[in-house]
């Protein structure tokens, strides 16, 4: 009696809460837009570049971060190109998972006779674009080859769908989990009969390359009207049949519900998923969706995405532009998906036996939620600036993610998949965001863990010794601390092994670690890493004038060029020297310095963008040695804005504003992000270049600050969160703002002349106003330090 008592208690108060949340919402910017005829949610093209569609870029029917990401599949198979693509009009299910390297739970209206065991490619549907309506939380398409309109909709752990189904037909539901969906098959799966109007079940993902161990989706189904009908398919030798049991479990497996006489009436179903049980599926499904009202759910759906979307309002530019920059922020809010239950439970498998773990409460309430994440690499460039700038409670509640695995697994995670360590890219990825996240008084997590964990992260045996998917420690560590850098060829059996490109990266991110440490006032942790930060020296070509790879007995490596051809020149990941050059993000005058000044490095820099620009600044994906810059992947996309400092601001202003028109300006399905958008990365980096801020250190320095560009909209409004900042919102006007005019010719900080590129980020915090005026030709004399 008292589990019950519990468990009606936090569901009573979990629902308070989430009304209560509701009710906080402000309304005074999102009534005033939808005065002006539009909110940002009519802005949202979700369709922008889905041609090409990586498995977890495409979700319609979800909420910011959540837990369910349902939309239509109209190719299951593979990580990339699969999911909804575009130009591929044949819905084979609607499944509620869309998350790097998980999925789960498809689902695929039917009539007539039951073909769930004969597979997608007998029982899927064509469609066209033309009857199909795509909304951020709302999505409907009209299965032409059965006559039905599908209407799907979510809360954060709940999908709700709406089938119209013909009249005088038999409606079915098929349940294929036990299907191979996105990166991998299941291992198993079950689905069972509860009661008249419910049924439940549960999918093990196999282990994959990147996600070592397995991952288990639990859902419970409920329907508004009673079962006519359940049964499923099984193996049988090689071959699946049908069978009426009323619970199935193993390989392959699916089951079916059918309902008869449903006349006008639409048929409405709630899913509800949880990563550790049945029992947490139903809870969630009472916390959030306690009703069956779908209209509703679409619209409260709307009302949350405008709230998020909201946070940073843009005026002026022009309608495509719109379009854009909140097609790109709704990418930055969605790539990244809850994980923990609605009471904070959540499944760790860092260790052999699965652990479940609960997050901090107050007064019954979780503090946070958990995430589901690939790695952040890269993400000091867009979403550790974005998230420290409109949403520090998501940067919080990350930090938190990642730390939170060093108590179980030992190790601060980089990209916890499924509540695994993925080992995804290199180095420690969570160390620039956890240093952003402090230094920006953003400090509501574990400190002590953080820094601990940390520490053991940049030591060897941490997570730096962890390259691309590797399982076992290596040796990496081991000859950084003692050559000063990592050699080329150590023998391995992950990916994204270059020593080139590891040593930068563990240069910048020693010094995000000692930065942290400055920060908490631990003078000999900071001094210790800071020291180490100056290791890229060692990969420095004086002669040729690069980054260039050494081997292990110190010597360069042999038939060295800057650029190539493939997927990487030797020792740089994903990328070339003529990129990794640049990878000195936290001491640029000393690169500047060893380049041979500003103006030889203005110089250099400036060509390398010439070169680059009939090739549109991108390489072809998987082509990442042979262009001069790629803004198709992480490791350029500081590189258009280091001219400020060398002395060039003005060029700054210009290529950003070239590359954000040319390289992400498209809004059309084949254009936009140009492959590989990797969980909201590029998103965030299309709004940073829009409003006119950036931060090459990532956030991370112990004196933070944004660095300016011309922005491409009149005004733009950052609603402050005043748990952490004590601004109301800060503003940045634009005086004669358009497209030949992208020079700042001057600037002034809350009144106040601004003669540098950049202003602190305390100042941000404290709202004020930026004002910025343009001109069509370059002011030299503005923004030199």
């Amino acid at each position: 009696m008292k589990n019950i008592f519990y468990s009606n208690q936090l569901f009573v108060s979990i629902r308070k809460y989430s009304l209560l949340l509701l009710c906080l919402i402000p309304t005074a910017g999102i009534k005033a837009r939808v005065e002006q005829g539009k909110t940002p949610v009519d802005y949202v093209n979700p369709c922008v570049d889905t041609h090409k569609s990586r498995w977890f870029y495409f979700s319609s029917a979800s909420r910011p971060y959540g837990m369910v990401s349902l939309s239509p599949d109209t190719w299951v198979k593979g990580g990339w190109n699969s999911g909804y693509l575009y130009d591929s009009t044949e819905v084979r299910c609607f499944s509620h998972v869309h998350c790097w390297q998980i999925s789960g739970v498809p689902v695929m209206p039917t009539t007539g006779e039951i073909t769930g065991h004969k597979g997608m490619e007998v029982y899927k549907s064509g469609f066209s674009h033309d009857t199909e309506i795509v909304k951020p939380g709302y999505h409907q398409i009209i299965l032409d080859k059965y006559g039905i309109k599908a209407e799907l909709t979510a809360t954060s752990r709940v999908g709700m769908h709406r089938y119209t189904f013909p009249q005088k037909e038999t409606a079915n539901l098929l349940f294929d989990v036990g299907a191979l969906l996105g990166d991998g098959a299941m291992e198993k799966a079950a689905i069972r009969r509860i009661s008249a109007k419910e049924i439940g079940g549960y999918a093990v993902m196999a282990p994959t390359s990147r996600r070592k161990r397995t991952c288990t989706v639990y859902f419970i189904a409920q329907f508004n009207r009673a079962i006519s009908e359940f049964g499923g398919w099984e193996k049988v030798d090689k071959d699946k049949q049908l069978t009426t049991k009323q619970a199935l479990e193993g390989e392959d497996i699916g089951g079916y519900v059918r309902f008869k006489r449903l006349g006008n009436a639409p048929l409405l179903m709630k899913v509800a998923l949880s990563y550790v049980s049945e029992e947490q599926a139903r809870l969630n499904l009472k916390a959030e969706l306690n009703h069956w009202d779908f209209d509703r759910t679409v619209e409260d759906s709307y009302a949350e995405w405008n709230h998020e979307l909201g946070k940073i309002q843009v005026e002026g530019g022009t309608e495509q532009e719109k379009i854009k920059f909140y097609t790109d922020l709704w990418h930055a809010l969605l790539g990244r998906h809850t994980y923990s239950d609605a009471n904070g439970k959540y499944t760790d498998h860092t260790s052999d036996i699965p652990k479940i773990c609960q997050v901090p409460l107050v007064k019954g309430i979780p503090t946070r939620n958990v995430y589901n994440s690939d790695a952040l690499w890269g993400a000091e460039f867009n979403l550790n600036i974005l998230w420290s700038i409109a949403y520090p409670k998501i940067m919080s509640e990350f930090v938190s993610t990642m730390v939170g695995y060093y108590p179980t697994g030992g190790l601060v995670a980089r990209g916890p998949s499924g509540g695994n360590y993925t080992f995804v890219m290199v180095g420690d990825q969570a160390i620039p965001l956890i240093a952003a996240a402090y230094n920006k008084g953003i400090q509501d997590f574990n400190l002590n863990d953080a820094l601990a964990g940390s520490i053991k992260n940049a030591e060897p045996g941490g997570i730096r010794d962890h390259a691309g998917y590797e399982t076992d420690a290596n040796k990496y560590m081991t000859h950084y601390i003692e050559k000063g850098f990592v050699p080329e060829n150590i023998p391995g059996k992950g990916s994204h092994r270059e020593g080139c490109a590891m040593t930068l990266y563990f240069a910048y991110q020693d010094w995000c670690l000692s930065q942290l440490a400055k920060g908490m006032g631990n003078d000999s942790i900071y001094r210790k890493y800071y020291n180490r930060s100056f290791n890229y020296r060692y990969m420095f070509d004086a002669q040729t004038g690069w980054m260039r790879p050494r081997t292990q007995d110190g010597s360069w490596l042999k038939d060295f060029a800057p650029i190539g051809k493939g997927f990487n020149m030797p020792g740089f990941v994903e990328s070339n020297a003529a990129i990794f050059t640049y990878y000195v993000p936290h001491n640029l005058p000393d690169l500047i310095h060893m380049l041979g000044g500003k103006n030889t490095f203005v110089d250099k820099l400036n060509q390398q963008f010439e070169w680059a620009a009939p090739y549109n600044f991108i390489s072809p994906h998987g082509q990442h040695a042979q262009n001069w810059v790629d803004y198709e992947n992480q490791p350029s996309l500081h590189m258009a804005h280091l001219f400020s400092h060398a002395g060039a601001p003005w060029l700054t202003q210009y290529w950003v504003r070239k590359i954000k028109q040319d390289v992400f300006g498209d809004i059309t399905p084949y254009g936009g992000y140009n492959g590989d958008e990797d969980q909201g990365q590029m998103g965030a980096l299309g709004v940073l270049m829009a409003i006119g801020l950036f931060d090459v250190q990532g956030g991370a320095s112990t004196e933070p600050r944004y660095e300016i560009t011309s922005p491409i909209f009149d005004k733009i409004t950052i609603q402050l969160d005043n748990r952490y900042y004590a601004g109301k919102e800060f503003t940045i006007e634009v005086k004669n703002n358009a497209k030949e005019n992208v020079y700042i010719q001057s600037a002034r900080l809350n009144g106040q002349s601004l003669n540098t590129y950049y202003f602190p980020h305390s100042e941000l915090i404290k709202g004020g106003k930026l004002e910025i005026e343009l001109g069509p030709k370059p002011n030299t004399a503005w923004g030199i330090e």
